[in-house]
């Protein structure tokens, strides 16, 4: 599996572009992921704060990432157009059957391909070798753009799941 995402991302978009990503409970099947991308379209094309267009993007990475992004030089996206874009992603939920809101799941990446795992469990797979601190882990707490480029991917000793973790003697 190709990690690469950058080159999707908008170039004329700054840097603090506010970044909301919305990790899938499970990987959607080609045909959802194909009904969902236009939708995601539809609702960048019309989003708006106070009655002014936002600059916004939208896109579906690696059929289980809902990435939006505004980029708030032209529009501020605050209260009722934050409310807008979650009533959104809850008609996707609703339209798909998935869940796009439970923080608990953890996403990897290991063994070629995305592999979700219980905050639960958490322990228990570093403990066993199913995660190290080298395995990659998708940081969905990014905030902008820039952190986006620069700190999604990243290797579980660099996320803040490290704290968490306990190293077995």
């Amino acid at each position: 599996m190709n990690l690469e995402y950058k080159h999707l991302l908008p170039e004329d978009f700054t840097p603090s572009s506010r970044v909301w990503v919305y990790q899938c409970s499970r990987q959607l099947m080609l045909s959802e992921a194909l009904s969902m991308e236009p939708l995601i379209e539809d609702f960048c094309a019309a989003w708006q704060s106070h009655g002014a267009k936002v600059k916004a993007y939208g896109n579906l990475l690696f059929g289980q990432f809902l990435v939006l992004m505004a980029d708030e030089t032209r529009a501020g996206v605050s209260g009722c157009s934050t409310d807008s874009s979650v009533r959104f992603v809850k008609s996707l939920e609703e339209k798909f059957r998935v869940q796009f809101f439970d923080r608990t799941n953890l996403a990897f990446y290991t063994k070629d391909k995305i592999q979700m795992l219980p905050m639960s469990q958490l322990q228990y797979a570093y403990d066993n070798g199913f995660i190290t601190g080298d395995t990659l882990y998708f940081n969905n707490l990014v905030q902008d753009k820039k952190s986006l480029e620069e700190a999604w991917i990243i290797p579980v000793k660099a996320s803040w799941l490290a704290q968490r973790l306990k190293a077995t003697t």
